[in-house]
């Protein structure tokens, strides 16, 4: 999974910098030369009010220094006055964009204004819902998954830069202004509760452990003190950093952190236990939106829910087959893979020493996968791709995988987390497909790609769509089987295989869940039987299903589409075929709705 939350929270803002530099196509005629001009104003017009008033992207894309720096003393303004202000923004922006003449414009153009039009047309569908609020589909403004006490510790630590005794002071002025965010926050929760969506009674516990577990650690200990204490000491910065990074959390940060979680309690006694968006206000719409927000297709809710029956039903065929080539013959395909992850040959001891080993492992399996590239690929990131553990404070809650896109400077390496907090979660046989899957030629390999990308405007640097960057990490999962990964690892190539049905399982449970009324333990079970993985593992994957409906369908609709355009692909050209060119082609294009990837590849192979 990718943690694009954060990369695309003003991707409504376009990202569009059109005008930093992008080399357009010759348009030819006045028309066409308005029409240019026009749409690049206007994405330059988008990304002048929201982009480059955002201080936290600003930091995440590594454009915080210069004349931009003062953005570092601040985080992104969390108020429902701003949400109110964006969507006015927003809404005439798109407004002003239907009058443009899209076919006059050059063809790459034609790419941008598609995508964004996607994009502008689904968000505005979220407006009309009373609750969420944000930019893409999750009704729930804090919850397990999401808001700022989950988000910024980790930014600070992970993504503010310390250089300098400026830097310092900037990270202790955001320390403060995270109390700001919270109870702006705060205040949003209460909008959610009053507009009915009030988070399932297991979300609500959850987050609230999460928050236990941050206030609940003495200041002294926090990331967020002990982060700029040891950068500072590394850059032999003077100062008493770390006491007043304390004193902030103190007086203004664990009190705003303990108000979010007394509004979380004052509502827990009256939360349901269902976790479906149904039983919310107009919640059968909400889910047609985020489906069709996450897999940016038309699909029902019926055909996913069928689309991951069949394809449940195809993976396990094939599982069932590399078991018994193994000897494991007794026992539905789901218990013979459990019993495959009970197996102590397969199990990390789940103490820190074993989790460092596990990491160790993570990048020799990276790095072999590195040096096979160069025959499937033309272009390679130039960015690397650090591995690290999730942070412990946000684990309980966190998905197991997650990739954090490089700064578009250069200054900070892409990052594939993996969630540590309990090794029986990661037989030994599982993780070199989460690790191709998160960084090469995974996640990793797209985003950075994405964000190298030679003159192209920012907006196709940042811009993503879940099906188009999920589905090319299955995509990624296949190529490695494909090219050899697993030919001296059978056990390997099991995983691969668990890894395509828990993605196929996805399409059942999130449909089953938000469209069929399954409850929270039916998902569970459901895929706990079906896939053999631990139970506590799938809460967890089943709990995020339930804030983010549509998002666990847009897997396995992406990989689909991107197989099948491959196949299209060869067929129609034959000997002709260079993988290095399709892969090149498709990722050349940035983060696309599958209809611009669809449309464009088949150009790619005209009939």
């Amino acid at each position: 999974m990718m943690d694009r939350r954060r990369l695309l929270m003003s991707v409504a803002a376009g990202g569009a910098l059109a005008a930093v530099g992008p080399v357009r196509a010759l348009a030819h005629g006045a028309a066409a030369q308005t029409a240019s001009a026009d749409f690049n104003a206007l994405m330059n017009r988008i990304a002048q009010e929201m982009l480059l008033t955002d201080p936290e992207s600003l930091t995440m894309l590594g454009m915080d220094r210069g004349p931009m720096a003062e953005a570092r003393f601040k985080l992104s303004d969390r108020s429902q006055a701003k949400v109110e202000a964006d969507k006015v923004k927003f809404v005439a922006a798109m407004k002003d964009m239907a009058a443009i003449d899209r076919n006059a414009l050059p063809a790459k153009e034609q790419i941008y204004h598609d995508s964004l039009t996607f994009f502008g047309e689904t968000v505005m569908e979220g407006y009309a819902f009373p609750y969420g609020g944000g930019m893409y589909p999750s009704p729930y403004t804090i919850s397990q998954l999401g808001g700022s006490y989950q988000q910024i510790p980790d930014f600070l630590d992970s993504q503010h830069r310390i250089e300098a005794a400026d830097d310092a002071e900037a990270y202790l002025s955001r320390l403060s202004d995270f109390a700001r965010s919270l109870d702006d926050e705060r205040e949003r929760m209460q909008i959610d509760y009053a507009a009915g969506a009030v988070p399932p009674d297991f979300v609500i516990d959850r987050t609230l452990t999460q928050m236990g577990a941050i206030t609940g650690t003495a200041v002294a200990d926090s990331v967020m003190s002990q982060s700029i204490a040891r950068r500072t000491a590394e850059k032999n910065i003077p100062g008493d950093w770390a006491a007043r990074a304390q004193t902030i959390l103190t007086r203004e940060v664990y009190p705003a952190i303990q108000r979010q979680a007394d509004a979380l309690k004052a509502v827990r006694a009256g939360a349901t236990h269902d976790g479906g968006v149904w039983r919310l206000p107009d919640g059968e719409a909400y889910y047609r939106y985020g489906l069709k927000n996450y897999t940016t297709s038309s699909m029902t809710p019926d055909e996913v829910h069928q689309m991951g029956l069949d394809q449940v039903a195809e993976i396990s065929a094939r599982a069932d087959g590399l078991l018994k080539a193994q000897g494991l013959t007794q026992g539905t395909v789901g218990q013979r893979i459990a019993a495959l992850g009970k197996d102590p040959r397969f199990v990390y001891p789940n103490t820190d020493e074993a989790k460092e080993e596990l990491l160790k492992e993570l990048n020799v399996q990276m790095a072999a996968m590195q040096a096979r590239m160069p025959d499937y690929f033309g272009r390679l990131p130039k960015s690397p791709c650090d591995i690290r553990r999730v942070p412990k404070a946000i684990e309980a809650g966190a998905p197991g995988g997650y990739y954090q896109a490089p700064a578009l400077d250069g200054s900070r390496p892409g990052a594939y987390y993996i969630n540590l907090r309990d090794t029986a979660e990661w037989p030994k046989w599982t993780l070199p497909t989460l690790t191709y899957h998160e960084a090469v030629p995974g996640h990793h390999f797209q985003i950075a790609l994405q964000m190298e990308q030679p003159d192209t405007p920012l907006l196709m640097k940042v811009m993503g769509f879940s099906a188009y960057s999920e589905g090319w990490g299955l995509y990624s999962e296949q190529l490695a089987d494909e090219i050899g990964a697993y030919e001296n690892d059978p056990f390997g190539q099991i995983g691969y295989m668990q890894s395509l049905m828990f993605r196929a399982a996805r399409l059942v449970v999130d449909s089953g869940l938000h469209h069929k009324r399954w409850s929270r333990e039916q998902g569970i079970r459901y895929m706990v039987d079906t896939l053999g993985d631990q139970e506590s593992s799938i809460a967890t994957e089943v709990e995020r299903y339930c804030v983010w409906p549509g998002q666990a369908s847009s897997y396995k609709v992406g990989h689909t589409t991107w197989v099948k355009l491959r196949e299209d692909a060869k067929r129609r050209l034959g000997p002709r075929f260079d993988i290095k060119g399709f892969h090149d082609t498709g990722l050349a294009l940035g983060g696309v709705p599958l209809t611009v990837l669809e449309r464009t590849m088949n150009a790619w192979t005209p009939v």
